[in-house]
């Protein structure tokens, strides 16, 4: 299968800003822009750091002093922050990044992890190539119907599992990203396959299996040993059943 990558969603124009740009520029540059953050770049073009509305806050908040009762332990970042001009003392480092030839379902889970709203795209040499937001990452559920039908027709059962799709084999409905799956496959083990193999393509929001199988494979007993249950082995991907 051939998952989207980054380099395919990412902006490549995109918005940055020196560490020496002047705190008001940069509040005037994501107004204009309707962004709500920018990579800082360093003297040699390089990524040193971004810049979001969440780091502009700090300086803004910290103007007034709150009563000395309601005083907590600020961050180290922020205290500097408040005390910043330029983007040099307002960005947050280290930034997380991530590379353009990384699938988009990677870069969907670092920004899960990371908790952000997008991620600088680097290349090799840790130079900004483009930037990656969430938006650009559920582009992806934008395909046609008909486009993921045939990749999970060809790709997961012709291709991946040796398995024909027509009127008499298995069949692959796709309604706005949901697919049904429908047919009888040779062994119960290769039900979990397609199943897992078919949620993997770009664009599938859900998969329902209504697959069943001609023989139940799930406990096979081998000369000489204990039964072993392989219903969470599955077999290999590119299995050809015998003519």
């Amino acid at each position: 299968m051939k998952h989207r990558k980054v380099a395919d969603v990412m902006t490549t124009e995109v918005t940055t800003v020196e560490e020496g740009t002047p705190y008001k520029d940069i509040v005037a540059l994501l107004h204009e822009r309707e962004v709500s953050g920018v990579p800082v770049l360093d003297a040699d073009g390089r990524l040193a750091g971004m810049v979001t509305e969440g780091d502009l806050l700090p300086r803004q908040g910290g103007r007034q002093q709150a009563p000395a009762r309601r005083r907590i332990r600020v961050p180290r970042q922020r205290v500097r922050q408040v005390q910043a001009t330029t983007a040099a003392g307002l960005m947050s480092t280290p930034v997380h990044t991530v590379g353009p030839e990384a699938t988009v379902a990677e870069a969907a889970r670092l920004i899960e992890a990371y908790g952000v709203r997008r991620l600088p795209v680097v290349d090799g040499n840790d130079a900004l190539v483009g930037i990656v937001s969430r938006r650009d990452l559920l582009e992806v559920f934008l395909r046609p119907d008909s486009d993921i039908a045939a990749e999970i027709a060809h790709d997961v059962f012709e291709r991946g599992m040796g398995v024909p799709v027509g009127p008499d084999e298995v069949t692959i409905e796709v309604r706005h990203g949901v697919v049904v799956l429908r047919g009888e496959l040779e062994r119960r083990s290769l039900v979990p396959v397609a199943e897992r193999l078919t949620a993997r393509v770009d664009g599938v929001v859900d998969v329902r299996s209504q697959l069943s199988y001609a023989f139940d494979d799930s406990a096979v007993r081998v000369p000489g040993s204990m039964a072993v249950d392989i219903t969470h082995e599955p077999v290999p991907v590119y299995y050809r059943p015998p003519r």
